[in-house]
């Protein structure tokens, strides 16, 4: 199946990054919106150590045909060496909401 609106998560080690990877990805019209969470738990293994950490999810609303501008962006903004990019499709919505996901990911 085939989306034309998608949900892109990722997530940052503080709150000031994350808002600031959200105001600069809206600004740049690779989302209509982003929603911050509070911070999360995330246990991982990286590099052959366990990490235990709080985390800040972004829930990225975006058009589908962003998402590959949004893939080359995020890594050159992101703090991480390795960030979360994780693309989910929405399947379904308000028609009114989804085309304004569209409409604010155009110039």
């Amino acid at each position: 199946m085939t989306s034309e609106h998608v949900v892109v998560l990722t997530t940052t080690p503080s709150e000031e990054e994350a808002s600031k990877l959200a105001h600069e990805l809206v600004e740049a019209r690779l989302a209509a919106c982003v929603q911050v969470t509070s911070p999360i738990r995330a246990v991982y293994r990286w590099k052959g150590e366990i990490y235990d950490e709080p985390e800040w999810q972004l829930w990225i609303k975006t058009a589908a045909d962003r998402v590959n501008d949004l893939k080359a962006w995020l890594p050159e903004h992101h703090s991480g060496e390795v960030p979360e990019l994780i693309v989910l499709p929405i399947t379904g919505g308000w028609e009114p909401y989804l085309d304004w996901i569209v409409a604010e990911t155009r110039s």
